[in-house]
């Protein structure tokens, strides 16, 4: 899920390690206000990519289409990814292909909302 894709990291391994689960702990942070489980367990994380420059690109879902944080959630990413010390820019992206279903889940987040 992170990484700078096909090609070698210019980052140094337990770096790059560290910043992936620094950013997957700032993820957990950011909760849909409608449903009682963070962004990162409800499986709405699609990638999360760190360039050389520890740049980081995210690629996110919402549980609809029509979700009423849309404008908001994404900001909300920027900034909790953002505040990961070592970490560049932020660039949230909302992508709708593949749509979200609730399989995309954790056990973590299905015991939240009362399906496991």
């Amino acid at each position: 899920m992170a990484g700078g894709g096909d090609a070698a990291s210019a980052i140094p391994a337990e770096e790059l390690s560290r910043l992936t689960d620094d950013i997957i702990g700032a993820l957990k942070t950011v909760y849909d206000p409608e449903i009682p489980a963070d962004i990162y367990e409800l499986g709405l994380i699609y990638k999360i990519d760190i360039d050389d420059e520890r740049n980081v690109d995210v690629e996110m879902t919402l549980t609809a289409p029509g979700c009423p944080v849309a404008g908001e959630m994404p900001i909300w990413v920027e900034n909790a990814v953002g505040s990961v010390d070592g970490v560049g820019q932020v660039k949230v992206d909302i992508v709708f292909d593949p749509p979200w279903t609730p399989e995309r889940m954790s056990e973590e987040a299905q015991v939240a909302v009362g399906w496991f």
